[in-house]
C-alpha cells in the first residue's frame, strides 16, 4: 500500500484548520486515513503547527510520502532534516 502524509481540511468556511495525517494514496483528501499524527492552524497569529515527531519519523522510514505542503510544515518543525538516510527524495550527488 503507497502512504502519504498529507493534510486533511477540516474548520469552518473561510476560517480553515488542517490534520496532517497519514493515508492510502487512494483514498479522497478529506476521505479515510490510517493514522493523524498531527494538525495546522494556519489562520492563527502566528500559525499553529503541532506534528509528533516520533509518529512521523516512523511513517517515513516506512517509506510515506510527504505532499509539498506536508513537506513543508515537516521542515518548519525540523522533522525532515531528522529523518534516516534512506530517504528516496534526497539529493544525489554527481561525482566526476
Amino acid at each position: 500500500m503507497a502512504t502519504k502524509i498529507r493534510l486533511k481540511r477540516i474548520g469552518a468556511k473561510k476560517n480553515p484548520a488542517y490534520r496532517v495525517v497519514v493515508a492510502d494514496s487512494r483514498s479522497p483528501r478529506d476521505g479515510r486515513f490510517i493514522e493523524e499524527i498531527g494538525y495546522y492552524q494556519p489562520v492563527a497569529d502566528p500559525a499553529v503547527i503541532k506534528i509528533d515527531e516520533e509518529r512521523a519519523l516512523y511513517w517515513l522510514s516506512t517509506g510515506a510520502q510527504a505532499t509539498d505542503t506536508a513537506r513543508a510544515l515537516l521542515k518548519k518543525t525540523g522533522i525532515w532534516e531528522k529523518r534516516g538516510d534512506n530517504s528516496p527524495l534526497q539529493e544525489e550527488s554527481v561525482s566526476e
